[in-house]
């Protein structure tokens, strides 16, 4: 980490956008925290000061705090120009990232970021830009002494921090879990901004050059401590939550593979198997559910599919995305919980012949997960990176939020917060 003075302790780039604008409201609530014993200086940074400076004007107005705009700074830089970069990254010690889609726009803050000595939290749900960045600029933030830290957002805190959450609460060794997530809607439904579309659309339509990259990655397998979790059919009914479910197709499951080899090879923790799910209740929404994913997985292998999909969120996902995102009163009446069905040894008991003795049930639950939690998820992690030094790994590097965060304060502030960690359950069988 920078130790010198800089202006600003935290620049939120891409201020102006649509979950940029949420972050900045998000920073300035920590501002005045009544916990922070010191001023927070920050900035907003992206391509117009007069929409960065209505961005503030705004969140003055929402959050009763007229003298807002003369507090935070404001810097004008440019992905397509470099040198802007550069001089945002000179200003920061932390460069929150909000310009997405991360393929197209997220590799030149992060180069800026560590040629300027500015560590860096973006909040990807982009698993081929994620292992990319590591591959290309582990070893350059670690000689620089920065953090780079991705998936920073409700993509893929709850998931990651969650299993170590789990792990952490098991009386023994955890070996597997598996997770699904509830979202909760109001009576006016959900509406999620296409900006998270299009980064699916690109995603799954490149998903042949993600397995070229892991596998000129050469990594070791990491090793399969009790049975091998086994995956669940494309459809199937959890009993425990009472309804059916579908394979979680966001970065969740990347995220924390890569977590989970970091603290086997770097500090010796048993691995854990991971699977990741989300709930869809009843037979009526499987179906329509499914109708929307072949409709994807067809139009997203043709470039002219592509656009059509990105043209048209709101008909191709069935009214879950659209241009405009979510209204006010939808973020207000949404929610999440993400439930972790874990199991394991207790202690003394090997792992090779014997069948796991143990079961535990968790949880993480939090406000609406693209535009309250996200936000809350991303600030938090950056304080945790200004304030919890001496706990984060020794050597900079890009990490994973559990491979950063794993031995810090992080799940402490997020209970603080409104994203909830808890234990639901715990037994011998």
């Amino acid at each position: 980490m920078a130790t010198e003075q800089r202006p600003f302790q935290l620049v939120v780039f891409g201020a102006s956008g649509f979950t940029g604008q949420f972050v900045t409201e998000e920073v300035a609530r920590e501002q005045v925290d009544p916990e922070r014993s010191s001023r927070l200086p920050w900035a907003v940074a992206g391509r117009s000061r007069e929409k960065l400076q209505r961005v503030l004007e705004k969140a003055a107005l929402k959050l009763g705090r007229p003298t807002l705009s003369s507090e935070v700074g404001i810097i004008v830089c440019d992905i397509a120009n470099p040198a802007s970069l550069d001089e945002m990254a000179k200003q920061a010690t932390v460069v929150l990232n909000c310009v997405g889609p991360y393929r197209f726009y997220g590799e030149p803050v992060i180069k800026a970021c560590i040629e300027n000595g500015a560590s860096c939290i973006d909040i990807s749900g982009e698993p081929q830009f994620l292992e990319l960045m590591q591959l290309k600029y582990h070893e350059k933030a670690a000689d620089k002494g920065v953090y780079i830290i991705g998936s920073s957002g409700f993509d893929s805190i709850p998931a990651d921090l969650g299993v170590i959450y789990t792990r952490n609460k098991m009386n023994g060794t955890l070996t597997a879990v598996e997770s699904f997530l509830t979202i909760h809607s109001g009576p006016e439904g959900l509406s999620i901004h296409d900006g998270t579309w299009k980064s699916a659309i690109y995603g799954f339509g490149d998903q042949s050059n993600l397995r070229k990259l892991r596998n000129a990655s050469n990594l070791k397998p990491v090793p399969l401590i009790g049975p091998k979790l086994k995956r669940r059919w494309p459809v199937s009914y959890c009993r425990e939550l009472k309804g059916y479910s579908i394979p979680f197709m966001g970065s969740d499951v990347s995220v924390v593979k890569r977590t989970q080899r970091y603290l086997y090879e770097n500090l010796e923790e048993s691995p854990v198997q991971y699977a990741a799910y989300v709930t869809v209740g009843g037979i009526t929404s499987v179906i329509k559910l499914m109708f929307a994913g072949l409709f994807f997985l067809f139009f997203v292998r043709f470039g002219i599919g592509r656009q059509l999909l990105i043209k048209f969120p709101w008909f191709f996902s069935f009214g879950y995305f659209s241009k405009q995102g979510p209204t006010q009163k939808q973020i207000g009446a949404a929610s999440f919980t993400l439930t972790f069905f874990g199991q394991g040894y207790s202690q003394g008991i090997g792992t090779d012949k014997n069948k796991p003795n143990i079961k535990i049930c968790t949880q993480v639950k939090g406000p609406e997960a693209g535009y309250v939690a996200t936000p809350i998820a991303m600030v938090q992690a950056a304080m945790t990176l200004l304030n919890d030094a001496s706990d984060l790994p020794q050597v900079g590097g890009v990490f994973t939020p559990g491979a950063a965060f794993s031995k810090t304060k992080l799940i402490d502030r997020l209970n603080k917060h409104g994203i909830e960690f808890s234990v639901i359950s715990s037994s011998e069988v």
